[in-house]
This record gives structure tokens, C-alpha cells and sequence, in this order.
């Protein structure tokens, strides 16, 4: 003789013996993804410098190529795709939580301070 009896998101599965096996169902999550590049720089004042070229008309991508510090500077500040906690906590916090298509920042992180354009996020 076998009994199923649901918990949450598990169901055990009761047999004569009364052991019990345990098997949790099978749920598909939609993890969150972002787009998103930036630029990175030692200072605040610099950062805020170059937020203020972007918002007066410069273009993002060539500021993040002749300043950005990190590697990504090299295609326009561009960090592909990535999910929550792929990145550093302060960083995390405005990609998924602030407004798609503006420049934020300066958020200063272990790494320096950055602006952060998201460019697409899907929740």
C-alpha cells in the first residue's frame, strides 16, 4: 500500500513499511537576467566628470573605451548578459532595481566607482 501526502514543495511517498521516500517536484524558475555596461574609474570626481559629458551628449560607449579601468572598456563598457549575484552586491542592487536606458552612478564598489547603464533587463 502506497500513500502520497504533499508538503510545500515536496511530496512523500508512504509505503506499508512506513519509509518513506522523498521526491520534490520538478519546478522551472525564470532566474532574472540583465544587459548592462559601465565604466570604471578611480575617483568620484572623475566619475561624476564623465556622467556629466555622457548627459551633455557624449556617447557612453567611446567614454567607457578611453576611460574605463576595467577590461569590458575595450567594447564600450559592455557586460553581456548576467543573473543576481553574478556581480558585486552595490553593483546588483541599481542593475535590478533602478531604470533600463539611464546612466547611475557614481556606485562606488571594492573596485572603484562606476556609472551603470542598463540596457535590458527581463524579470
Amino acid at each position: 500500500m502506497e500513500a502520497r501526502h504533499g508538503l510545500g514543495n515536496r511530496i512523500f511517498t508512504l509505503h506499508a513499511s512506513q519509509s518513506f521516500v522523498l521526491i520534490t517536484k520538478k519546478r522551472k524558475f525564470k532566474m532574472a537576467k540583465a544587459n548592462a555596461r559601465h565604466i570604471l574609474v578611480s575617483s568620484e570626481e572623475e566619475c561624476n566628470n564623465l556622467k556629466q559629458q555622457i548627459i551633455d551628449g557624449a556617447d557612453f560607449a567611446e567614454i567607457a573605451s578611453a576611460h574605463s579601468q576595467c577590461p569590458s572598456g575595450k567594447q564600450g563598457g559592455d557586460l553581456g548578459s548576467f543573473s543576481p549575484g553574478q556581480m558585486v552586491p552595490e553593483f546588483d542592487t541599481v542593475v535590478f532595481n533602478e531604470a533600463v536606458g539611464e546612466v547611475h552612478g557614481p556606485v562606488e564598489t571594492q573596485f572603484g566607482y562606476h556609472l551603470i547603464e542598463i540596457t535590458s533587463r527581463d524579470s
